[in-house]
């Protein structure tokens, strides 16, 4: 009889395991839309959309992916940011540009992370939920940014790679400043730093993984907003307690979503900044789950 039992749970327990991880792998292609409106411009100016797209990890045989964020464009945004890690695989130039095609005539920024320059490799995911070691992939076979970058630079779209640049937008003056990643500890700040552009009537700055030394940079700067992608919203979340790990030193509450930086500030604070941090598109191609975490996309109104 108590052989039974604990058959009985075995088997409850694998279909409780199975049914779970079915569920993470509808979830991951769950696509979602999420709609933002913060206050940003100076009084008078209509409202600015910008469409905020992060960690598609593109591979070619993704096409359900590929045909949602091609429907982006419907959107008819002012204004695109890309916050990297847009490539899973040698071949995914091509279909990330061709996804982005309707896009091609809207203005552009982008930065890169670390999976748009090595390619993926199936790890441990227990390891992301301990102590950041140090250790990054930098081994493994170099994935074609270059072309990705020239790709997205013929259709207009700014490189914001360790960069500051201004962009006038329906007269409207911006002052962008991006790093390159930083989880590969690719980011010059010493490159960007400085106070940003006061005569311009808004200023944004953008990385693809959200380091406190990169906000903090950027809040004390002057800029109106950091744009980050890179935490894939935690991935696996918990009802109610949230993300497990932002795979960086940016804490758990804040691992997707409109918050501000320093945390404990205000709009009107000095050296501080709104951050919004995108959930993103994709997952490694050897873990394509989520949990209470959907992929999505999400589209700012800046008023």
């Amino acid at each position: 009889m108590r052989f039974a039992r604990i058959s009985r749970l075995l088997r409850a327990g694998a279909l409780a395991g199975a049914g779970l991880t079915a569920y993470a792998a509808w979830e991951a292609r769950a696509y979602t839309l999420r709609q933002v409106t913060v206050s940003l411009l100076p009084a008078g100016r209509r409202p600015l959309t910008v469409l905020h797209i992060s960690d598609l990890h593109m591979t070619p045989g993704q096409r359900r992916k590929q045909d949602w964020v091609r429907d982006l464009a419907t959107l008819q945004p002012d204004l695109v940011i890309g916050t990297g890690d847009f490539l899973a695989h040698p071949g995914a130039v091509p279909v990330v540009l061709d996804a982005l095609g309707g896009l091609a005539d809207v203005p552009g920024v982008f930065v890169f992370g670390s999976n748009d320059y090595f390619a993926p490799t199936l790890r441990n995911p227990l390891r992301y939920l301990m102590p950041d070691d140090g250790r990054r992939n930098v081994h493994s076979a170099p994935l074609p940014w270059p072309e990705l970058a020239a790709g997205l630079s013929r259709r207009g779209w700014l490189d914001l790679t360790n960069r500051r640049t201004t962009l006038e937008l329906d007269g409207l003056q911006i002052a962008f400043a991006g790093v390159d990643d930083p989880h590969l500890g690719y980011d010059r700040l010493d490159l960007v730093a400085g106070p940003a552009d006061p005569d311009a009537d808004l200023r944004l700055a953008v990385t693809h993984a959200p380091y406190l030394r990169v906000l903090d940079q950027f809040a004390a700067d002057g800029y109106d907003a950091i744009i980050a992608g890179h935490t894939h919203g935690g991935q696996v979340c918990l009802p109610f307690v949230g993300a497990l790990t932002t795979n960086c030193d940016l804490e758990n509450a804040r691992a997707k979503g409109l918050h501000r930086h320093p945390a404990d500030s205000r709009p009107g604070d000095p050296a501080s900044s709104w951050l919004h941090v995108s959930a993103g598109i994709g997952t490694s191609p050897y873990a394509r789950i989520r949990v209470a975490c959907r992929p999505e996309a999400t589209l700012l109104t800046l008023t």
